[in-house]
């Protein structure tokens, strides 16, 4: 039982989690805090959250559990600032999609309090954002990746993974550096694409009759375009190593596929094709 979480972004993803621990009779109280205060009083009018907090410092001042749900840019401001008053009991934890950045800033902002930190990354992200977006449900069986760190105690890291156990989501654990290269290719790099195929439509000069005549495959296509830009700026720049080599291996493959078009090959474009479809196949049934 959490007698007090405080919830750092209360959106799709914070306010998801505070739901869930709600519905499951896990919480006793909820602070909300975040930049907006409008989406702030409408989470508490949705029931997501119980109070709000002016400052994240004097939120987690008696906090049981913190729930860092922002960008990934703005994480190392917030960790000097919370980094004086938060409790020794305290757990801290985040839902970042970048996790080498994020822990490299917790332990400059920590200092001596990194071990309170358990880094996390929910894989349930949507198109949607703010405190309108939560739903509890979101997380069921829904990957959750935990990179603990050395410094942790094994039973906050365990307080941790069973929070997301309620929730419904299925816990792994994994070391940062791989994190970073496997999100890259299959989030980060997918979700480059959907913006860089949305804007390049748009950008055309009769774009409308384009999006006029589009149908579910490039509806299908393009979801992910719809996403949070601040998020993703911050996601792309953090993981930028990782997800330049996946873009070049991307580049690769769309140079073949040009050459393949060009020169009318339809048995290599059909092999191609056989191939990412078995695999897709192959994927969704291991779902």
């Amino acid at each position: 039982m959490i007698d007090h979480l405080v919830v750092i972004g209360v959106g799709l993803i914070g306010g998801s989690f505070a739901l869930d621990l709600k519905k499951k009779g896990l919480v006793g109280r909820i602070t909300g805090v975040g930049r907006g205060r409008a989406n702030l009083e409408k989470a508490r009018e949705l029931g997501i959250i119980d109070a709000i907090a002016e400052h994240a410092g004097e939120a987690v001042a008696d906090a049981d559990l913190v729930m860092i749900a922002i960008p990934v840019g703005a994480m190392a401001a917030l960790f000097r600032d919370i980094a004086p008053t938060v409790p020794p009991h305290c757990i801290l934890t985040d839902a970042g999609s970048t996790k080498q950045d994020v822990i490299a800033v917790a332990r400059a902002g920590l200092g001596e309090k990194i071990a309170r930190f358990v880094p996390g990354h929910p894989i349930a992200g949507a198109e949607t954002s703010g405190a309108e977006a939560a739903r509890s449900g979101l997380f069921q069986r829904k990957p959750c990746i935990l990179t603990p760190l050395p410094e942790n105690r094994p039973q906050d890291v365990e307080a941790v993974q069973a929070l997301w156990k309620a929730c419904g989501a299925q816990v792994t654990n994994m070391e940062p550096m791989q994190h970073d290269k496997v999100y890259a290719a299959v989030s980060h790099l997918p979700h480059l694409v959907a913006f860089a195929l949305m804007d390049e439509l748009a950008g055309r000069p009769n774009a409308e009759t384009y999006f006029l005549h589009a149908g579910s495959g490039f509806r299908d296509s393009t979801r992910i375009a719809g996403s949070h830009p601040e998020m993703w700026r911050d996601i792309a720049l953090a993981n930028k190593d990782a997800l330049v080599v996946e873009l070049d291996a991307f580049i690769d493959k769309l140079a073949n596929i040009r050459e393949w078009v060009a020169a009318g090959d339809g048995a290599a474009l059909e092999d191609l094709f056989s191939r990412a479809r078995e695999a897709r196949q192959h994927w969704i049934k291991g779902k």
